[in-house]
């Protein structure tokens, strides 16, 4: 900290594009400036690396409420070494293509020089959040992980109705759900697998769609009680808010608080604090983890403080590492 003030760096999508109404970074650097942290913004292209050190072109920000005049900057990007931050918060959305890695792979250098990185740079890497729920197959539906067109083919027709999804999507971007008597299911797998050239998923089609793909958040392992369920607009099959979808909210049901119960502490342990799990019906189908969504939804509808929660959590442990003057730079959530 700078003169007792603690300082946050952000990561994310310009915040010139956000929906102030409804970003959870936003919400998430409001609950940090109430609380008195300092800000600096970055976005993917500002952050380098030079001789030993891992910098970005900071820009001082200040947000505010309402959706017209919601942000502004201080000053003109200045260089800042990132380990003289107080935490970084990586909010990137997908894609996680290229420069999502290289960037990645720098923010790996700078936690390893001490920087608490929310979340952490090597867990974004190794977790693609299609790919995370194999390693929970008695919480997930069927599931197949393949560029194979006949093997794909297969697996619709056994299961009789499937949904198909490339790896590397947010907000349901190119998501198909077919069937084995759909007469397009054959070209739907070939462009979704470039002709059998890229890994896609498919899972079996779960009916309580219907009543909404639930979104459950996770702080350091441990849910909120209640899930934001979004539900299909008519004609649709996809729950997700960029598509139409309602945002409901709901209690966690006991299946819920089994799921978050397995999966949580496996990925507190990985560094991985801040975390969206998407549930339909019994199953796991997503593990959100580059800036998972709808906190803003849940603190409406439930007048809770999603944002104070974690950043408060952050505070406690920056100040509790500041007053123990330990050189040790490992954080641990309070």
């Amino acid at each position: 900290m700078t003169g007792g003030q603690p300082h946050l760096g952000v990561i994310m999508d310009p915040i010139s594009s956000i929906h102030p109404e409804k970003d959870t970074t936003l919400l998430l650097l409001r609950a940090a400036q109430r609380l008195g942290f300092r800000l600096s913004y970055f976005e993917i292209n500002d952050i380098f690396a030079k001789n030993n050190g891992v910098w970005g072109w900071a820009r001082p920000l200040r947000v505010f409420e309402g959706r017209e005049h919601y942000y502004e900057f201080g000053g003109d990007p200045e260089p800042l070494l990132l380990t003289g931050l107080s935490v970084l918060l990586m909010r990137k959305d997908p894609p996680v293509d290229l420069e999502f890695g290289y960037v990645t792979l720098l923010l790996e250098l700078a936690e390893r020089s001490g920087l608490w990185i929310v979340n952490s740079p090597k867990a974004l890497l190794n977790t693609n959040e299609k790919l995370a729920i194999l390693a929970f197959p008695d919480l997930a539906p069927p599931t197949l992980a393949s560029r194979s067109i006949p093997q794909l083919l297969e697996f619709i027709d056994t299961h009789g109705r499937a949904v198909l999804k490339p790896l590397d999507g947010m907000g349901g971007s190119r998501i198909f759900v077919t069937s084995a008597d759909d007469l397009n299911r054959h070209v739907i797998v070939e462009t979704l697998t470039g002709e059998g050239s890229r890994l896609i998923m498919a899972q079996r089609y779960i009916p309580e769609i219907s009543e909404g793909d639930k979104r459950i958040l996770l702080i350091h392992g441990d849910p909120i009680p209640f899930a934001l369920a979004r539900i299909p607009a008519a004609g649709e099959s996809r729950g997700n808010l960029a598509r139409g979808g309602k945002p409901q909210g709901v209690p966690l049901t006991d299946r819920d608080r089994e799921i978050c119960a397995i999966v949580g502490p496996h990925l507190a342990r990985q560094g991985l604090a801040f975390v969206g799990l998407d549930v339909i019906g019994n199953y796991l189908t997503e593990i959100n983890v580059t800036s998972p969504t709808c906190a803003q939804e849940l603190e409406a509808a439930y007048h809770l403080d999603i944002g104070g929660q974690i950043m408060g959590r952050i505070l406690e442990s920056i100040k509790m590492q500041s007053s123990t003057g330990s050189d040790d730079r490992t954080r641990r959530w309070p």
